[in-house]
């Protein structure tokens, strides 16, 4: 254990949050996703795992310690519902709450069509899935900065 870090964020999700720059994106993910085969083609190379928690308390844990980019660039993404993709499921709902309280305003999340989901994921710095059994417990989020202390 350490001190002010989520007890959910494991050594390998902490060095993966750590090394990612600005501007990298990782992708939280249900049990439905291809994690693995997806994961092979991204940065890290390997699925992360925060298998015990939901998309809501994985994506809580997540932006306890990762930045989220500016407003001015979409910075969290979901995977769109299939045939519905103005649909908003409970799963993405609850992350949007996590999302506005970490930021501390809101900031809604754009909508990915499934496909290109997948084809972004595979771009991405990391995989982390979760525990999440809900369909279209799938987001992409995109690093930010920490602005020196008194900027």
């Amino acid at each position: 254990m350490l001190k002010n870090i989520h007890p959910a964020l494991n050594a390998d999700v902490l060095h993966a949050l750590r090394s990612m720059g600005h501007g990298d994106t990782l992708v939280v993910s249900d049990t439905n996703f291809p994690s693995d085969s997806v994961a092979r083609q991204t940065v890290v190379g390997r699925p992360l795992s925060i298998a015990n928690l939901s998309a809501r308390d994985a994506i809580r844990a997540i932006l306890s310690v990762l930045p989220l980019d500016t407003p001015l660039q979409n910075s969290a993404g979901r995977m769109e519902v299939m045939g519905a993709p103005d649909e908003i499921p409970t799963v993405q709902g609850e992350v949007q709450a996590e999302i506005d309280r970490a930021e501390g305003r809101p900031s809604p999340m754009y909508g990915i069509e499934r496909f290109a989901f997948y084809d972004l994921a595979k771009k991405a710095y990391c995989v982390i899935s979760t525990g999440e059994t809900r369909f279209y417990g799938c987001f992409l989020f995109t690093k930010g900065v920490i602005p020196p202390a008194g900027v």
